[in-house]
């Protein structure tokens, strides 16, 4: 398929441990690449793909599909027009419940079973994390520094379903600290009773606030706006629709102009990720770059 004339672009949608090998194939035979998150398993891995895909001069973007939420992107735009003043902490996460679910379901379900595997995935922080971290940086800004405390919950899930061992994480909390001097605190877990797919952000700045939840809709988001608490006022947002990841990536081929988020943001996050383990790991406040503060 790859050594087809035909062929202008390709959407890898394989488990996160093959998306190296598919993209590497396909950069090096001209393809433009829509790659599904995590861009790589390992953050260096992830470079080298941003990398080749530059010097390539490939249009490349991954698939962080709550990017595609209009609620969003309206709430990237108040923000740098300065709607709610300087940021000082946001709140986020995202709640997924399959795992509490009590039913066969997941034990005999491949699909399911390959991200709870560290042979295969970066479980819950990389699964879900991986959108929220994006998700919740993309409208404030970096991450300079953060504390992560994974954890894997063999004692509720068992430790292994035929080949699958389930040594991956299942939650995470996340502490960080952004480059403008915010705080915030992002949380992810598969353990959400009563949350199939719940994504929630709120961000708090000098002049107001931006609450934003997905359960309710993609397009509405809540803004309260003045330094008075009890004169100021929520106002709903009603966001018209903007185009998709997929549609902006198809935009960029006929373009030539690469659109958000490239491979270079995938690496980024995927940085992310890496500081994230190693953190849980050490015990200790990381800077992104990973150097123990």
């Amino acid at each position: 398929m790859l050594d087809s004339e035909d062929v202008d672009a390709i959407s890898i949608v394989t488990p996160d441990a093959d998306h190296v090998a598919v993209t590497t194939e396909a950069i090096s035979r001209g393809k433009h690449v829509l790659c599904e998150k995590p861009l790589a398993p390992h953050a260096d891995d992830a470079q080298l793909l941003a990398s080749a895909a530059t010097s390539a001069g490939v249009i490349n973007m991954v698939n962080f599909s709550y990017r595609s939420a209009p609620a969003i992107q309206r709430a990237y735009a108040l923000i740098r027009d300065g709607e709610i003043g300087d940021i000082v902490h946001i709140e986020a996460s995202y709640l997924q419940s399959w795992l509490s679910d009590q039913s066969p379901g997941w034990r005999s379900d491949p699909s399911s079973l390959w991200r709870l595997s560290s042979r295969h995935s970066q479980g819950a922080l990389g699964d879900v994390g991986v959108h929220i971290l994006d998700f919740a940086s993309y409208p404030v800004g970096d991450i300079d520094a953060l504390s992560c405390r994974v954890q894997s919950f063999d004692g509720l899930k068992g430790t292994s379903v035929g080949e699958y061992i389930l040594d991956a994480n299942d939650s995470a909390v996340i502490q960080v600290e952004f480059a403008n001097g915010a705080l915030g605190v992002i949380h992810a877990t598969r353990w959400a009773s009563g949350h199939p797919n719940s994504l929630r952000l709120r961000i708090f700045g000098t002049l107001g606030s931006i609450v934003i939840d997905l359960d309710a809709s993609s397009r509405r988001l809540f803004q309260f706006r003045g330094r008075n608490s009890k004169r100021g006022r929520w106002r709903r947002i009603d966001c018209p629709r903007t185009p998709n990841n997929y549609e902006r990536f198809i935009r960029s081929i006929l373009t030539g102009v690469n659109d958000q988020p490239d491979f270079a943001r995938g690496a980024y996050i995927q940085n992310i990720l890496k500081c994230c383990e190693e953190s849980s790991r050490i015990g200790s406040r990381l800077t992104v770059d990973g150097v123990t503060a």
